[in-house]
């Protein structure tokens, strides 16, 4: 073990943390919007929103994240109409071609995870709701989503610590983020054992991090279990 390599790599790889954190950061909040629009879309009863984003979760999940930033990053730029687009600008960068593909993968995952807890609501809650006068939307809003995000927030710590796992792939794009710029250290210093180690305690210490953010969030929200305890 190179202890002297390892110390010296460390504060370059954690100058690469900034690019990785926008990474998750932009996908995880983008990918909640396209959740939270798949699901209701799902729930509509609206038979051609069903299909179509039934098709889209189908995609997303049932293929590989490293196909889906190849397709976006090398793909999108072979058609002509895309090149002469608005969206251009943005999509000829490899941190956009990245955070798009992160976004509709984990926006295809979060929304059966939202789904399934909007679902498991109690009828009876929402009966309730009817009966005290509440609208469809007054009731979905003050009853039927704060129960789901709370049932869905242990799955949806899993689908975070994927996340970040996953901005490991931004690498084969040419983004230097952790990942990336360890690749970079290595072809210099031929160092894979000790480069990859300190990567890894990285990304170790992003999803411990991330855990324990939302362990917090759900034991601030049920103080109802905190009063039996």
């Amino acid at each position: 073990m190179d202890w002297e390599l390892m110390w010296d790599s460390l504060p370059k790889l954690l100058a690469a943390l900034p690019v990785t954190l926008e990474l998750v950061g932009g996908s995880l909040l983008l990918g909640a919007v396209v959740a939270f629009v798949t699901a209701l879309l799902r729930l509509s009863g609206n038979r051609v929103a069903e299909i179509l984003t039934t098709a889209y979760v189908f995609v997303f999940r049932g293929t590989p994240l490293l196909v889906q930033i190849f397709l976006i990053y090398y793909g999108l730029g072979q058609f002509e109409f895309v090149r002469d687009s608005v969206l251009w600008p943005f999509l000829r960068e490899p941190m956009w071609c990245a955070i798009l593909a992160l976004t509709l993968n984990t926006g295809a995952y979060t929304s059966e995870i939202l789904r399934g807890a909007i679902l498991s609501v109690p009828l009876g809650q929402v009966e309730a709701a009817r009966a005290c006068g509440m609208s469809r939307a007054l009731a979905f809003r003050r009853i039927v989503l704060p129960v789901a995000v709370r049932q869905m927030l242990p799955a949806y710590g899993n689908e975070v610590i994927l996340m970040v796992k996953a901005s490991s792939l931004a690498s084969t794009i040419t983004l230097l983020e952790v990942t990336g710029l360890a690749r970079k250290i290595i072809s210099q210093s031929f160092a894979v054992f000790e480069i990859f180690i300190l990567a890894g305690a990285i990304y170790l210490l992003l999803n411990f991090l991330a855990s324990r953010l939302i362990k917090y969030a759900e034991w601030r929200l049920t103080p109802y279990l905190r009063a039996r305890a």
